[in-house]
């Protein structure tokens, strides 16, 4: 039992790493800057984390607009073309705003923030 409590308080903090308590009302509109494989790991993380799934990004996400929209990828058919119908859903959306130093991920469903780690921004 004893090992229990300081298991519990290390997965918390572990947990809340990369969740900082950002005031939303200092944001403003921002694009990442000297992009680099660090700065793509955390931008893919947020991502896939926000979305709980693998996501294909581009290089260069995020550094020409402040706004990243994910769509579905359409259904293949077995000789890879599109299959019929069509995909319901809307496209999800983050916006990367800058928020005093720090890049923050915000997720348009629902205002969740994630700050970026090692990603510098500047304001768009």
């Amino acid at each position: 039992m004893s090992i229990v409590r300081p298991l519990m308080l290390l997965l918390s903090a572990v947990a809340f790493a990369g969740c900082k308590n950002v005031a939303p009302e200092t944001d403003q509109p921002a694009v990442i800057v000297n992009p680099d494989s660090a700065s793509r790991a955390a931008l893919q993380a947020a991502v896939n984390d926000a979305l709980q799934t693998e996501v294909a990004l581009a290089d260069d996400a995020l550094t020409n607009d402040s706004v990243l929209v994910i769509e579905r990828r359409i259904p293949q058919t077995v000789e890879g073309s599109d299959a019929g119908g069509r995909t319901m859903q809307a496209p999800i959306q983050f916006q990367l705003v800058l928020n005093g130093a720090d890049c923050v991920l915000v997720d348009q469903r629902n205002q969740a923030r994630t700050v970026l780690a090692d990603t510098d921004c500047a304001i768009r």
